[in-house]
Parts: structure tokens; C-alpha cells; sequence
């Protein structure tokens, strides 16, 4: 691989969830094989699966965590973290929500973390609050837009970010903005659970006209979604987005850090790679520096080894982002 000096390319330990939920070895564990294993030398970690006492876990855990990736030539990208905003039935106050980040931020630092993320909003006011912590601590602070968290879908969460103007707080873009299809294997899950032949038509070929999304949220409220996919079917209305990389490009200044979200490996119609394509030609243009992390979120409905799907994952991501990429036509996993 050809990247750019200041670009690396991680994974996340959110990849490993099944296993986190099977429980068979401990949360740190199973992230540290991504490291231990060669698959990826930065990773991400959710603070949430990984250590007891959230949102304070202890500070020797995060430690030792940190020590052992770095005697495997590894490190810690950025930490997943949260901010649960409610209180026994009432809405938590300033400085209750800036109380429940304050720990998990150092924990973060403790182990060795350049950044943490939240959903891009959540922190609201909080921002500016931090930035003076986030010093402290030698961290950034992503806020991370997914799906349809387009700018134009909320203007004022990156209007936000960008009247702040620090270089504590930046935005992380996760791809799955840029879907131009929805997967071949969710398509065929969604099928096999019972959603009628005409809806699975409109998605399987129309996913980019804005119609189809009204043509779901018709089929959700008249109940013709049958219950075991009704969760799945979500997803159409919240992770899966449809923009292009253009809608992006003012915001590309502020972006530290991507997700390349992938939920199956099949590439028809360059589905997988055509996204990576566009983001990464975007970025070189911007000039960003930050971290590219593969994420997947096909585990929701697929049983496949977690290792091997993230493995194979960025080679296709690294194939598609060095500057010795091939066609996008000729890229991707088949």
C-alpha cells in the first residue's frame, strides 16, 4: 500500500461483537487480536464493551490495554464513547452530561488514545466546555455523521463544529452516507424475511431516488413489514444513506477522521469500492490527515468470522486508496 504519510488505516474492535456478546474471552482480549493477529497496527475501541464500570473504568485497565498493544507494534486510534442523557425518567443537566464524558475522556488518554467520538450533536453545547479538557488531555474530540447526518440535513451540528474552530474537536464522516446500493446480502435478508417482491425491486434498483425512502416509510406505517425484519428494516431509515461525496466537500476541512463502513463483501455494481473510491479522491483534494477505519455493520445479519471479513476488508480498502489504485470496475471483493 501507497498511502499518504499522513493518513493511516485502522480497525475497529466494534467489528468483534459477536464475539464480545458470546463472551468466550474478555472484551480486551478479543481487541487486542486485531493488533496481535497483523490485521490492522491502530485500532478502534468501544469503551462501553470493553472494561467494567462505565463510564469510569479504571485507569490501570486502560494501561495495561495501552502497554499491551504497544509491545504488539499497536496502538489505540480512537475510543467509541457516550453520553447518556437521561436520569431516572428526567434529562440530564450540563454539567451531569459533561460529568459522565469527563471520566471516559480519561480513560481514553490512559490508553494512549488520540481521539474519542461521539454522534455528531450529542455534545451540543458541551463543545466548547471541553476543548480546555481535550488540551489537558492531548485528545480530539470527533463527532462522527453517518447515514443521513448529511450537512444539509443538520446544518447546525456542523455549523457548530465550525464556528468553534479548534483543532480539539473535528469531524469523523462514516461512508455509509455514500451508499450507491444497499447490500446484496441485506437485500436477500430482507427477501428471505417476507417484505413484498415490488419493495425489494424498488430497493434492489432504485435505492439513489429519494421516492424509494418514501416508498419504505409507507410500507413501515401500513405494517407490511413482517416482524422478524422489522429491526433490520430500520436500517433503511437510519444507517443507510444515499448521498454523493460532493455534498461533502464543504465540509471535507473539518474532517479528522472516516469510517469505512462495509456490510458485506460483495462488490456488485461497485458497491463497496465505489464509495471508498470517492472518499479517498475527495480527501487527497483536502488535504485531510486522520485515521480510516474499517467498520463493519453487516454482523447484524451475517455469521461470518469477523477476523477474515476485516481482513479482507482493508486490503480492498488499501488497494482503493493507494495512489496506485486500480479502476474502481476492476476493484473490490466478488
Amino acid at each position: 500500500m501507497n498511502l499518504p504519510d499522513a493518513w493511516t488505516l485502522s480497525a475497529s474492535a466494534f467489528n468483534l461483537t459477536p464475539e464480545v456478546i458470546r463472551a468466550e474471552r474478555p472484551a480486551p482480549d478479543l481487541a487486542a487480536t486485531l493488533v496481535e493477529q497483523g490485521i490492522a497496527s491502530a485500532i478502534e475501541i468501544e469503551l462501553g464493551q470493553m472494561w467494567r464500570g462505565f463510564p469510569d473504568p479504571p485507569a490501570d485497565d486502560a494501561r495495561a490495554f495501552r502497554d499491551r498493544l504497544s509491545a504488539a507494534g499497536g496502538r489505540v486510534s480512537i475510543v467509541g464513547a457516550s453520553i447518556d442523557d437521561w436520569i431516572r425518567g428526567r434529562r440530564r443537566t450540563d454539567d451531569e452530561r459533561f460529568a459522565f464524558l469527563q471520566p471516559q475522556l480519561r480513560a481514553a488518554a490512559a490508553a494512549g488514545a488520540t481521539g474519542v467520538r461521539l454522534p455528531i450533536g450529542q455534545a451540543g453545547t458541551l463543545l466548547e466546555r471541553l476543548v480546555p479538557l481535550l488540551d489537558d488531555l492531548d485528545l480530539v474530540l470527533f463527532e462522527e455523521a453517518q447515514g443521513h447526518e448529511t450537512p444539509a440535513a443538520r446544518p447546525e451540528a456542523y455549523d457548530r463544529l465550525a464556528q468553534l474552530g479548534s483543532p480539539r474537536v473535528r469531524l469523523l464522516i462514516d461512508i455509509s452516507m455514500l451508499m450507491p446500493a444497499l447490500p446484496v446480502t441485506y437485500l436477500e435478508r430482507l427477501e428471505g424475511g417476507g417484505v413484498e417482491p415490488a419493495l425489494i425491486a424498488r430497493l434492489r434498483d432504485g435505492w439513489r431516488d429519494p421516492a424509494t425512502n418514501d416508498a419504505a416509510l409507507e410500507a413501515l406505517r401500513g405494517g407490511r413489514v413482517p416482524g422478524p425484519v422489522h429491526t433490520l428494516f430500520m436500517n433503511l431509515l437510519v444507517r443507510f444513506g444515499r448521498s454523493s461525496v460532493d455534498e461533502l466537500a464543504p465540509v471535507l476541512p473539518l474532517v479528522g477522521g472516516i469510517h469505512l463502513k462495509f456490510w458485506d463483501l460483495d462488490d456488485a455494481d461497485a458497491r463497496v469500492s465505489q464509495p471508498i473510491h470517492d472518499i479517498g479522491a475527495a480527501l487527497r483534494r483536502s488535504g485531510f490527515r486522520g485515521t480510516l477505519c474499517s467498520e463493519w455493520g453487516g454482523q447484524e445479519w451475517l455469521d461470518d468470522d469477523p477476523w477474515e471479513m476485516t481482513s479482507r476488508h482493508l486490503a480492498v480498502a488499501g488497494a482503493l486508496l493507494s495512489d496506485r489504485a486500480a479502476p474502481v470496475r476492476d476493484a473490490g471483493a466478488h
